[in-house]
């Protein structure tokens, strides 16, 4: 009996730290930051998803992106976007609306660097094809009208915004003022103007980002590119003066 109750007392105290091991390992538990995950203050999770989802956008195509992937691209959990935009559509359409006021931006900016209206029209039609390829992703998104909550505040802002940018350009290279409330109500000539300038520069973006130039490109004199195309073509829809 004597050696039973020693045995016990030996045994006892390590029974108590098997008991205590499991406490000693919890903390090790805790969930460890991925390596490149960055610790987001909640007002800066809104633009870190949407940089996210322009570098998924980008990298993976329309079709590659998800709000799991945004998750996944921004180091978050997979509600993050959800929560703060809702759905897919949500997040594409603010996104959406960054590529309208980028757009925008770029176009403002070069017909800015010129003085005579054909010059703008001119520059600003460059600063379009050029920013097309620089961001097919963001360029194919903004046109995928389906994919998009084009009543969202802050897209319908931003694609009104382009619109009128547009118009304003082709009524001035037609020296012509329409602005404002002009805009609201165009006549059909207007109209055609401004959907004859826009169908010339989308469909040669269209083609240019498709690869379907390249046979025209090819055969072009040495040191002839993309811009002389562009500009010889848009040149040569501008009505010549009387006897030139």
């Amino acid at each position: 009996m004597a050696r039973t109750s020693r045995e016990t007392r030996t045994i006892r105290p390590g029974a108590r730290r098997r008991a205590a091991k499991p406490v000693a390992e919890r903390p090790a538990s805790r969930r460890r930051r991925p390596a490149g995950e960055t610790p987001y203050h909640h007002g800066d999770l809104h633009d870190a998803l949407l940089a996210a989802a322009e570098r998924v956008l980008e990298r993976d195509g329309l079709s590659g992106l998800t709000l799991r992937a945004v998750a996944r691209e921004a180091g978050v959990s997979h509600a993050a976007p959800t929560h703060h935009f809702g759905d897919l559509t949500g997040l594409l359409s603010e996104l959406a609306a960054i590529g309208f006021r980028r757009f925008n931006e770029a176009m403002t900016a070069a017909g800015d660097t010129e003085t005579q209206p054909l010059m703008k029209a001119l520059a600003r039609a460059k600063a379009y094809v050029a920013y097309a390829q620089a961001r097919p992703g963001m360029y194919g998104l903004m046109f995928r009208t389906e994919r998009l909550d084009m009543t969202r505040p802050s897209l319908h802002e931003a694609a009104t915004a382009s619109f009128q940018g547009l118009a304003t350009a082709v009524s001035l290279s037609r020296n012509e003022k329409l602005a404002g409330e002009a805009l609201e109500t165009l006549s059909l000539d207007h109209a055609a103007a401004i959907a004859r300038a826009w169908s010339l520069v989308h469909g040669f973006t269209t083609l240019l980002l498709d690869g379907r130039l390249k046979d025209i490109l090819h055969r072009l004199p040495e040191g002839t590119g993309v811009d002389q195309l562009l500009d010889a073509m848009l040149r040569s829809t501008v009505p010549r003066p009387p006897g030139a």
